[in-house]
C-alpha cells in the first residue's frame, strides 16, 4: 500500500527494522521478528506487542519502503506491505518507473519533491476505488489494511470505523483494536506472543448494552450465541455504542425482519454505509420522532438561536432544525416550547438590519416567528428563500388571499379548500364528518354539569389558541401538555389528534390520495379483505355508529384502503378497534392518515404477523417494571405474565380493556407523547394495584384483579350519553369497589413516571429489539428441528449445528451479493420450514464443506444432481428438511440407502449431462453454468409443472396463503409410504457409465483404492454379462459385448486404465441399438457381493469433526470464492 510521505529518522528505527534491499534512492526494510523462525525471540515478541498497541504505520505492515537521498539523514516512508510479495511488487514498480527518471534531476530537493508528488498521485488514483472515505483517509487506509490482513474477510466487507479499546478475557484486559464493519464486529490484540482474534457477525448478536461494575466503570457488553464479551476503555463510549447499535439493527432488519424492510438505500447497499452517514441518520430519526414528521425527512442543518415567544414576552434559547420541507424549533428543555413550520405555509423570509442577527419567517394566518442570534443568518435567509421558492411555488398564486382570509380558522381549513372539492368529484361515498357528530349531536338546551365542564375545557383550549396560535405551527408548551392530560374536548379531538400525530402534514402533502386508494382497492379480494370483513361487526359493536351501515362502510373503506396502500402490513387484528375509535372523532380521510401515522411511525412494526414492535415494547415495559417496581418483580416468579397481560394494552392503546369514554383520554395522551404515555400509564396501573398483585398467589388471580380494576375506571367528566358509555352501567352494582377516574390516573402516571425520557425509551427499544428477534429466530429453529428430527438419524445437537451452518451460508450470500435474489425469499409469515431456503450455488458451497463425498473430482456435478433431486417443487430452492435428509443419508445411511441415493442422482429428474464450457477447469462448474443446469427441469410441460408447483407450494400461485392446501400437503407427507426400490426407474447405459465414473472418483485416495477399483471392474463386468445373456434373443450382436470383454480382459485394475476404457467405449455404445439398462436391484445385488465396496459405504463418518471443520472453514471458503 502506498503511504502519504512522512519523515522517518532512521537512526531511531534501526533496532526495530532490518534492511533487505537498497539503492541510491530507496530502502526496503523488514520488521524485526517478522519472517524469522521462532518469531525473532524476545525482541520479536516486544516488537509484535508494540505493533498491536501503538497506532502507527509500523503496526499494520511488517515491510516498508523508505525514500532517501544521498548524504541526507532524513528518510521518507512511502509504502508498506503485509507480505513480501506485496512489497516486492511496489519495489519493482519503483525500479522500473522511477529510478531512471530521478537521474535527470540536479538537486536532492527536486528528487524528493518529484517522488512525493508521484506517490501522492498514486494514492489519489487508488482512492477512486477505495472504501476509505473518513475524516483522516491516511489513518483509515492503514486501519483498513490491517483489518483485511488480520481477519481475511472478502474485499466487499466494508469497514465503517475502528477504535482502540480493551477486551476483557476473564479478569484480564487485553489492549487492542475494535473494528466495526457492515456485517461483523471484529477485535484484534497481540500482547507478548498472545494473539486474540474475535469475529462476531451482527446477525448473531442477541444483547448489546452499556454496563458498569466494580472492576469496569463503563463497558459495552455484547452477547452472541450464548457467549458474553466485554469491551472497555473507549475514548468516546457513547458514540461507539450508538454506532454498534445502529449496525446491529441494520443487519437484523436486512436479514431477519423483511416485513418492515423498506426501500432504504443504506440497507439496499451496505457498501454505502459510513460512520458519518450513520451519525446523520441517527440525528434525522431523532428529529423526525420528536417533531412527528414524515420518516422521509432528513435533518440538514441545526442552528443555535433564540425564538421570541410573544405570550411570555421573552426569548427562549434552543435549536432551529431544518429539513427538506420543515423548519422546527425546540427549546433547551424540549417540554418548554417547540414549534413546527412547514415550508408550504411560509409566505416570506426576512432578516433584520440591526445587530440581533434575526431571521423573521412569516406564514399564512398573519403569523410571524422571530429567530435571533443566528450565526451566519444572511446565508441561512438566502438558503431558506431558495427552499421556499422551490417548495411553495404551487401555493404562491393563492398565498396573498390566504394570509387574510384564514386568520382565525382551524388548521385543516387550508387543506380542505384544496381537496374537498376534489373529493366530491372523485367519490361521494367518503364521509366528510366524524361519526360522533352524526350519532351524538349535542343538545345545547339540555346543559348539565358534564356539558358545562366540557364547555369550560373548550374555553381553556380557545384561550390557548389565542396565545399560542392554532394549527400546525402553534407553539407547544407545558400548558399544552397539561390540557391534554385533562382530556381534549369532544369537538376538538379529531383536529388535535391530526395536529399532534403529524398526520396533518401527510394529508396536506398528499391531496386526493385517500380517495384514490379507496377507488383502487374497491372490489379487491385477498386474505386481508377477508379478515377485515370478518372483524367489521366486532369493532365497538355496542356503539350505535357501528350498528349502522354508515359506520361499518366507513370502517371497511379505511381498513381496505390502508391494506392496499401497505400490503406488507395489510390488516392485523386490533387495527379495527383502533380505527373505529379514530372514525368517531375524525373525518374518514383524517382517520386514514391517523392510522398511517400510528402504524408506520408511532408504533412501528406493531401491526404485522409477528407483532415485533409490540413484543419489543413489552420487553421495554418489563425493564421499566424492574427499575420502578422492584417489589413486584421480586414477587412475580415469571416476568412473562406482564407480557401476556399487557399485549392488548399496547396493541389497542387500552381501548380493548377500558370503557370507550376513558380510553379516548389515553389516546389523547398517546398522540401527544407517543409510546411513553402508554408505558407510564401501564406502570401507574400496576402501582395502583400493587398491594392486590402482591397478595395474588397465581397469574389467574392477578388477571382477575386487573380486570376488576379496569371495570371500575370511569370518566366522570365525559359528556357522552349513558347509552354509549361502557363503564357507566356497572358501577351501581359494584359499590364495594372504588371507582378510579381516568384523568386522575393519567395525571398520577405523569407525576410519578414523567421523568422517563424518550431517548431512554428509544435506546431500550433498540436493545430489546435484538433480543426479541433472536428469540423469534430461536423459536423458528426449535420448531424446524422438532419437525426434521422425526425423519432423520442425526442427533438433535448435530441437527442444531447443521441448521446454524445452513442459515449462515444463506446470510453470507446476503452480506456481499447486493442484488442477490435470496433477500426476497425470507418471509416470516410462511411456515417455519419455508422461511429459509437456499439455491444451488449456496448448496454447492455447503456440499463442499459437509459432504463425505466432496473429495470426488466431479463434486460439482454431484452437488448439482443432489440439489435437483431435493428440489421436488422445481422452484430452484430447497429448505432445511430437504437439505438435512440428503446429508443424513451420507452420514448415517445404510449401504442400501447410500447406494440408492447415488443411483437416484444418476437418473432423471436429478441427472443432467454436465459439460463445462471451459475445458481447462476440468470437472469444475462455474456459478452461471451451475444455476443454468439447476433450472433445466423448470421447463417441464407447463400444465404439469404448474400443478406440481402449486401442490408443493400452497403460498405460490395465489393471492393469499391457502391454509387448506397446507393441511392437505401435511396430510400427504404423514401418509407417504416408504419408497420401494422396485419403483425406481431403470438406469440406461449413458447414465450407468457416469455412475461408474462417479464410483471411481469416490474411491480415489481411499486406503483400499486398488481393491475398490478391482471390485467395481468385476461388478461392472458381471452386470454387463447378465444384461448380455438376458438380451441375446433380441440382438445377435449385443451392444454390451464389447464393453464386457474390454473390462474383463483389461487385467489391470488401475483407475486410469479402466476410466480410459469407459471413455473409449462411451460414444460407441451409445450408437448401438437396442440400448441396455439396469434395475436398481441388479446393481445392489452385484455390489453386495464385493466386501470392499460394502466396507467403503458402511464406513462410519465422523459427523462432529465434519461439522466443526465446516464452521471454521465456512467464512474462509467465502473469502477464497
Amino acid at each position: 500500500m502506498w503511504l502519504k510521505p512522512e519523515e522517518v529518522l532512521l537512526k531511531n528505527a534501526l533496532k526495530l527494522w532490518l534492511m533487505e534491499r537498497s539503492n541510491d534512492y530507496f530502502v526496503l526494510q523488514r520488521r524485526r521478528g517478522c519472517g524469522e523462525e521462532g518469531g525473532g525471540g524476545l525482541t520479536g515478541l516486544l516488537v509484535g506487542t508494540l505493533d498491536s498497541v501503538l497506532d502507527s504505520t509500523a503496526k499494520v505492515a511488517p515491510f516498508r519502503i523508505l525514500h532517501q537521498t544521498p548524504d541526507s539523514q532524513v528518510y521518507w516512508s512511502i509504502a508498506c506491505g503485509a507480505n513480501r510479495e506485496e512489497i516486492t511488487k511496489h519495489w519493482d514498480w519503483l525500479e522500473q518507473n522511477i529510478m531512471k527518471t530521478l537521474t535527470v534531476f540536479d538537486s536532492n530537493e527536486d528528487i524528493t519533491n518529484f517522488v512525493q508528488g508521484k506517490i501522492r498521485g498514486l494514492i489519489a488514483e487508488e482512492g477512486k476505488h477505495s472504501f476509505a472515505k473518513e475524516d483522516d483517509p491516511e489513518k483509515f487506509r492503514e486501519a483498513l489494511l490491517k483489518f483485511e490482513k488480520c481477519f481475511g474477510l472478502p474485499e466487499q466487507e466494508k469497514l465503517v470505523t475502528y477504535y482502540s479499546c480493551s477486551y476483557w478475557k476473564g479478569r484480564v484486559p487485553c489492549q487492542g483494536w475494535l473494528y466495526l464493519s457492515t456485517n461483523f464486529l471484529s477485535f484484534y490484540s497481540f500482547l507478548l506472543g498472545s494473539e486474540i482474534k474475535l469475529v462476531i457477525s451482527w446477525d448473531a448478536v442477541s444483547k448489546l448494552e452499556k454496563t458498569s461494575n466494580v472492576i469496569l466503570t463503563e463497558s459495552i457488553h455484547v452477547c452472541s450465541q450464548g457467549e458474553s464479551h466485554y469491551f472497555s476503555m473507549f475514548l468516546h463510549i457513547n458514540q461507539t455504542y450508538l454506532l454498534m447499535e445502529q449496525l446491529a439493527t441494520y443487519a437484523i432488519r436486512r436479514l431477519f425482519d423483511k416485513e418492515t424492510f423498506d426501500n432504504d438505500p443504506i440497507l439496499d447497499d451496505p457498501l454505502q454505509i459510513t460512520k458519518r452517514g450513520l451519525e446523520n441518520r441517527a440525528h434525522s430519526e431523532q428529529f423526525n420522532a420528536f417533531f412527528r414528521l414524515p420518516k422521509e425527512e432528513t435533518l440538514k442543518e441545526v442552528h443555535e438561536c433564540f425564538l421570541w415567544v410573544p405570550f411570555s414576552h421573552l426569548n427562549t434559547h434552543g435549536k432551529m432544525c431544518i429539513s427538506e420541507n420543515y423548519i422546527c424549533f425546540a427549546s433547551q428543555d424540549g417540554n418548554l416550547c417547540s414549534v413546527i413550520i412547514p415550508l408550504r405555509e411560509v409566505l416570506a423570509i426576512d432578516k433584520t438590519n440591526d445587530s440581533s442577527k434575526s431571521v423573521i419567517i412569516s406564514i399564512k394566518g398573519k403569523t410571524a416567528f422571530r429567530f435571533s442570534e443566528v450565526k451566519e443568518f444572511e446565508q441561512l435567509v438566502a438558503k431558506l428563500r431558495l427552499k421556499c421558492g422551490a417548495s411553495s411555488t404551487e401555493y404562491h398564486d393563492i398565498s396573498t388571499e390566504v394570509a387574510i382570509s384564514f386568520d382565525s380558522t382551524g388548521p385543516l381549513d387550508n387543506f380542505e379548500e384544496l381537496s374537498v372539492s376534489f373529493q366530491k368529484e372523485r367519490s361521494k361515498t367518503v364521509n366528510t364528518e366524524a361519526l360522533m357528530r352524526v350519532f351524538h349531536l349535542q343538545n345545547l338546551e339540555t346543559l348539565n354539569s358534564k356539558m358545562l365542564k366540557e364547555k369550560m375545557k373548550e374555553q381553556s383550549w380557545n384561550i390557548l389558541f389565542a396565545e399560542c396560535g392554532r394549527g400546525v405551527s402553534m407553539f407547544r408548551t407545558k400548558k399544552t401538555r397539561d390540557l391534554v392530560v385533562r382530556g381534549i374536548p369532544e369537538t376538538l379531538r379529531g383536529e388535535l389528534w391530526m395536529l399532534f400525530s403529524g398526520a396533518i402534514n401527510d394529508m396536506a402533502t398528499n391531496p386526493g390520495y385517500y380517495v384514490k386508494m379507496v377507488e383502487q382497492s374497491l372490489g379487491t379480494c385477498n386474505l386481508a379483505t377477508d379478515e377485515i370483513e370478518r372483524d367489521l361487526r366486532r369493532s365497538l359493536p355496542e356503539h350505535p355508529a357501528f350498528q349502522s351501515d354508515t359506520g361499518i362502510s366507513a370502517l371497511r373503506r379505511v381498513l381496505t384502503a390502508y391494506a392496499y396502500r401497505n400490503p406488507k402490513i395489510g390488516y392485523c387484528q386490533a387495527m379495527n378497534i383502533l380505527t373505529s375509535v379514530l372514525l368517531l372523532y375524525a373525518k374518514e380521510e383524517e382517520a386514514f392518515w391517523l392510522l398511517v401515522a400510528v402504524c408506520e411511525r408511532m408504533l412501528p412494526d406493531y401491526f404485522n404477523r409477528r407483532i415485533i414492535g409490540a413484543l419489543v415494547d413489552q420487553a421495554v415495559f418489563e425493564e421499566l417494571i424492574r427499575d420502578h417496581l422492584p417489589q413486584l418483580t421480586e414477587h412475580m416468579t415469571d416476568m412473562t405474565f406482564f407480557s401476556s397481560v399487557s399485549l392488548s394494552w399496547f396493541l389497542t392503546l387500552f381501548i380493548s380493556v377500558l370503557p370507550i369514554e376513558s380510553a379516548v383520554n389515553v389516546v389523547d395522551c398517546f398522540f401527544y407523547d407517543g409510546i411513553k404515555s402508554i408505558l407510564q400509564l401501564g406502570l401507574a396501573i400496576l402501582d395502583y394495584n400493587l398491594d392486590k398483585l402482591l397478595a395474588c398467589k397465581d397469574d389467574a388471580e392477578a388477571v382477575t384483579a386487573l380486570n376488576r380494576f379496569f371495570d371500575n375506571v370511569i370518566n366522570k367528566d365525559s359528556p357522552l350519553p349513558s347509552s354509549v358509555q361502557q363503564g357507566s352501567n356497572v358501577h351501581d352494582e359494584k359499590s364495594s369497589h372504588i371507582n378510579v377516574d381516568i384523568t386522575d390516573l393519567i395525571r398520577e402516571s405523569n407525576e410519578k413516571y414523567g421523568n422517563i425520557r424518550c431517548e431512554d425509551i428509544h435506546s431500550m427499544r433498540c436493545r430489546n429489539r435484538l433480543y426479541v428477534i433472536q428469540t423469534l429466530e430461536e423459536t423458528t429453529k426449535q420448531n424446524v428441528l422438532r419437525v426434521v428430527s422425526q425423519d432423520v438419524k442425526l442427533r438433535l445437537h448435530e441437527l442444531d449445528e447443521l441448521y446454524v451452518i445452513f442459515k449462515k451460508e444463506l446470510f453470507f450470500s446476503c452480506y456481499w451479493c447486493l442484488t442477490y435474489p435470496v433477500l426476497k425469499y425470507h418471509d416470516p409469515s410462511l411456515p417455519y420450514l419455508e422461511q429459509y431456503q437456499i439455491d444451488c450455488q449456496q448448496f454447492r458451497m455447503l456440499y463442499h464443506l459437509l459432504s463425505p463425498w466432496a473429495h470426488s473430482a466431479n463434486r460439482d456435478a454431484l452437488a448439482l444432481w443432489t440439489f435437483r433431486l431435493l428440489d421436488e417443487n422445481s422452484d430452484c430452492l430447497i429448505n432445511f428438511k430437504e437439505f438435512s435428509s440428503a446429508f443424513d443419508i451420507m452420514y448415517n445411511g445404510s449401504f442400501t440407502e447410500k447406494l440408492k441415493l447415488l443411483f437416484k442422482l444418476h437418473i432423471p429428474p436429478a441427472y443432467t449431462d454436465v459439460k463445462s464450457q471451459d475445458p481447462s477447469k476440468g470437472d469444475e462448474i462455474s456459478k452461471e453454468e451451475l444455476l443454468y443446469f439447476s433450472q433445466l427441469h423448470v421447463s417441464m410441460p407447463a400444465n404439469e409443472n404448474e400443478a406440481k408447483l402449486v401442490k408443493y407450494s400452497p403460498e405460490k400461485g395465489k393471492g393469499k396463503v391457502d391454509i387448506q392446501a397446507y393441511l392437505s400437503q401435511w396430510q400427504d407427507e404423514l401418509f407417504k409410504k416408504e419408497e420401494n426400490i422396485k419403483d425406481l426407474p431403470r438406469m440406461n447405459q449413458s447414465q450407468f457409465i457416469q455412475f461408474s465414473r462417479t464410483l471411481y472418483n469416490l474411491f480415489h485416495g481411499d486406503p483400499e483404492e486398488e481393491s475398490l477399483y478391482q471390485a467395481i471392474a468385476v461388478v461392472t463386468s458381471l452386470l454387463l454379462k447378465m444384461e448380455e445373456v438376458g438380451r441375446k434373443l433380441h440382438s445377435p450382436l449385443s451392444s454390451a459385448k464389447g464393453f464386457s470383454s474390454t473390462v474383463c480382459n483389461s487385467g489391470e485394475p488401475s483407475k486410469v486404465k479402466t476410466e480410459s476404457h469407459l471413455e473409449e467405449k462411451d460414444s460407441f455404445l451409445l450408437k448401438k441399438e437396442p440400448q441396455w439398462s439396469f434395475a436398481f436391484e441388479q446393481i445392489l445385488a452385484s455390489l453386495l457381493n464385493e466386501p470392499a465396496l460394502v466396507r467403503f459405504f458402511e464406513k462410519p463418518v465422523d459427523v462432529k469433526a465434519k461439522l466443526e471443520n465446516a464452521k471454521t472453514s465456512q467464512l474462509r471458503s467465502r473469502t477464497r470464492l
